[in-house]
């Protein structure tokens, strides 16, 4: 029998009590959403241990909330196996109504949700951010491809960059300081680049693909046939095009890490250099870069940790090769 839990559909009333987590206890959905990160992403697990008590515990609170949402989207279980892909548009339109439940400090019946209105209200966290990550599931709900590099950092923002926003705000950046935000949508940006860089096999497989149709056309690969073995220096060619742009902001997501206390700044000089590590060993690899997922081992990650301590004491982040010139507005779609 499935235990997968289903999104429900709630009407508001007006005689209920609006109370930031939606009535439940500070402490009982802190302890569900550490059982859900520890269940869900063990990379995130670990780097939430970098922070002070209170900045782990608002990041499990966040990352509650982003599971169940993707769960919800891609009708799976803690990233497990995709269910029935129909009904997509009324899975986001729960997302959307749990979400605004929440933010209104209203009751949901789900616990990722009420740790999302209690963490929402304690930073303030805003409806245009968590709309912003909505949208990277609606883009994969309406089985969006890109078509140019632009777009694919569109999608980036949206499923990773506009979550870097929001973890932003959780180490206790101001939400109106626009200049610190952008530099944390950097850091997103670059690791889901490094990610469609790693699974770009994978994704093919389950019929995805983020590489830009653009670039597929300037290496002259027909459509569908990218991960052909006949077109493996193409794809290395096109990986590496990837990584370089995960430097790019990488080098940028520093300048405003520099701005973060020292236990944040460490979480994420960290988290940086291993999944910049990901992308990097893509490169390296070439044309064997799929043969077997690429991963970075524990005590590479506590050698990072290691790094990014020193870094973070120092904070004298580079200044990076290009001048920064771009920002969130850059990656939100134009008005209608």
């Amino acid at each position: 029998m499935s235990t997968r839990q289903r999104p429900l559909f709630l009407k508001d009333r007006r005689d209920t009590p609006r109370v930031p987590g939606g009535g439940r206890k500070r402490e009982a959905l802190v302890e569900k959403s550490r059982i859900a990160i520890r269940e869900g992403s063990h990379s995130f697990h670990a780097a939430a241990r970098l922070f002070d008590k209170t900045t782990r515990e608002r990041a499990w609170l966040l990352y509650a909330w982003c599971r169940r949402c993707d769960d919800i989207a891609d009708n799976q279980h803690m990233g497990g196996e995709l269910g029935d892909q129909s009904n997509a548009e009324d899975r986001l339109k729960s997302i959307r109504l749990l979400t605004r439940r929440a933010l209104d400090g209203l009751p949901t019946a789900d616990p990722a949700f009420d740790a999302f209105g209690l963490v929402a209200a304690e930073v303030g966290i805003t409806e245009q951010m968590a709309e912003d990550v909505i949208a990277g599931f609606q883009l994969d709900a309406e089985d969006w491809r890109p078509r140019t590099e632009a777009d694919m950092m569109r999608y980036c923002y949206h499923v990773a960059g506009a979550v870097g926003v929001m973890m932003a705000v959780v180490m206790g950046v101001d939400p109106k300081d626009t200049d610190t935000l952008d530099r944390a949508n950097d850091l997103g940006l670059a690791f889901q680049l490094s990610n469609i860089a790693r699974d770009i096999v994978e994704d093919d497989a389950a019929g995805r693909c983020y590489l830009p149709e653009m670039w597929l056309v300037e290496q002259d690969i027909e459509p569908g046939q990218h991960t052909k073995p006949h077109h493996r220096e193409e794809l290395a060619e096109m990986a590496a095009r990837l990584v370089d742009l995960v430097e790019k902001h990488e080098a940028a997501a520093r300048v405003g890490a520099a701005r973060l206390p020292l236990r944040s700044r460490w979480a994420v000089l960290s988290a940086a250099r291993i999944y910049g590590a990901i992308g990097r060993k893509v490169r390296k690899r070439g044309i064997e870069a799929w043969n077997h997922r690429v991963y970075v081992p524990r005590w590479e990650k506590a050698w990072y940790g290691v790094r990014g301590f020193v870094s973070a004491v120092i904070n004298r982040p580079h200044e990076p090769d290009e001048p920064i010139d771009w920002g969130i507005a850059d990656y939100r779609p134009d008005p209608a």
